[in-house]
C-alpha cells in the first residue's frame, strides 16, 4: 500500500483520542440507537450510499455486537483478532474477512500499528458483482447467497490472500476511493468489487468458511450432478475449472465427501449407464460402448468385467432373461 494512503490511515480519531484519554469502553452511541448493539448502517452509510469505510477503532476492546450490513474486514498493516461463535479468527496483513448480515462477534485490541479498514456494504451493492461472476457459476451463487442471508448463524468466509496482487492492488484503489470521496464513484467502486471477487473465486483454496461442511457438501453435489448430465464427455478438468478450485483441492473435497474419487465416479456412472443401455434396447454393444462415452473397447470390457463379475454379452443375456438389471 501506498505509504502516503497508509500515513492517512494511522493518524488517531477523535474517538481513539478519547479511548487514550482515559475512556475505557466503545461510545455505543456511535454505533447504534438502540439498546441492543447492533451497528445501523442509518449511523454509518450516508443517505443513498451502498458502501462506506472507516479505520477500525483501535486501542480497545470492541465488545459483541452485530451489524445490519455485510462488513468486510481487510488489514492494511499487522493484524487484527476476531472472536466468532467462539472461535478466534485472526487477520493478518492483506487479508479479507466478509461477515455476514447480523454475525455476532467481538474484535480484541488493536494496537497502534495495526492499521484495519472496514468495508460497511448494504447487499445490493454485490449485484454488479454476482453479474459479473457469470451464470451458472455454483461457487458465486454460494458466496453471494451466504451474504445475502440476513440470520444469526454467524457465517462469514476468511481470504488468506495477501500474496494474491492483483487483489491488493485493487483494495487499495477501493480504500482510496472512498477515503478521499471525489465524486459519485459508486458504479466504479461496484465494478471494483467485481474484479476482486473474480480473483476471490480463483483464490478460493486460500478460504476459510464458518460452515465448511455446507461448501463442501454444495461442491460434492455439483460434481454428482456435473457427472450425471455430462459423463459422455466429463473431465476433472473442466469441473476445475467451473468451479475455479485447484484439482488437487477439489479432488481431495471429492474423495473425503463421497468416499470414491473423480474417476471411479464416472466410470461408476459409465458402467451403470451402460448395464442399463444393454438391458433396455437392442444397441449392438460397440455402440453402447461408444454412447456411454469410452473409446478403448477392450479397456470397457476389462472395467465391466470387474465391475459385474461377467463380459457385457453375458450381462446382457443374463438380465434380458430375468428382466431384472443389477446396476
Amino acid at each position: 500500500m501506498q505509504q502516503a494512503l497508509l500515513d492517512h490511515l494511522r493518524k488517531i480519531t477523535e474517538e481513539e483520542q478519547r479511548i487514550l484519554d482515559g475512556v475505557a469502553e466503545v461510545d455505543k452511541d456511535l454505533y447504534t440507537s438502540g439498546k441492543d448493539f447492533t451497528v445501523d448502517s442509518a449511523k454509518m452509510l450516508s443517505e443513498g450510499k451502498l458502501i462506506a469505510v472507516r479505520t477500525h477503532t483501535r486501542f480497545v476492546h470492541f465488545p459483541s455486537h452485530r451489524h445490519n450490513f455485510i462488513e468486510v474486514l481487510y488489514v492494511c498493516q499487522g493484524q487484527l483478532t476476531n472472536i466468532i461463535g467462539g472461535k478466534e479468527v485472526v487477520l493478518r496483513q492483506g487479508e479479507l474477512l466478509f461477515l455476514n448480515q447480523f454475525t455476532r462477534h467481538e474484535i480484541l485490541p488493536a494496537g497502534e500499528e495495526d492499521i484495519a479498514i472496514n468495508f460497511m456494504i448494504l447487499p445490493e451493492f454485490f449485484d454488479v458483482a454476482y453479474t459479473m461472476a457469470g451464470n451458472n457459476n455454483v461457487l458465486a451463487d454460494f458466496l453471494v447467497n451466504v451474504l445475502r442471508q440476513d440470520d444469526e448463524r454467524g457465517e462469514y468466509l476468511h481470504f488468506k490472500v495477501a500474496e494474491v496482487l492483483q487483489i491488493q492492488n485493487l483494495l487499495e484503489n477501493m480504500i482510496y476511493s472512498l477515503v478521499t470521496g471525489k465524486g459519485d464513484q459508486n458504479r466504479i467502486n461496484q465494478t471494483t468489487m467485481g474484479l476482486i471477487f473474480l480473483y476471490l473465486l480463483e483464490s478460493v483454496q486460500y478460504a476459510e468458511m464458518r460452515l465448511p461442511n455446507q461448501y463442501e457438501n454444495m461442491i460434492s453435489m455439483t460434481t454428482l450432478d456435473y457427472i450425471e448430465q455430462q459423463y459422455r464427455t466429463a473431465t476433472l478438468t473442466e469441473l476445475c475449472e467451473q468451479l475455479h478450485l485447484p484439482m488437487h483441492v477439489l479432488s481431495k473435497m471429492i474423495r473425503k465427501n463421497t468416499g470414491f474419487n473423480f474417476k471411479e465416479l464416472l466410470q461408476r456412472k459409465r458402467l451403470s449407464k451402460a448395464a442399463e443401455l444393454m438391458c433396455e434396447t437392442d444397441l449392438p454393444i460397440s455402440d453402447v460402448i461408444a454412447a456411454v462415452g469410452y473409446e478403448n473397447g477392450s479397456y470397457f470390457h476389462r472395467v465391466f468385467k470387474e465391475r459385474y463379475n461377467m463380459t457385457p454379452r453375458a450381462f446382457r443375456v443374463a438380465n434380458k432373461k430375468s428382466e431384472k438389471v443389477r446396476l
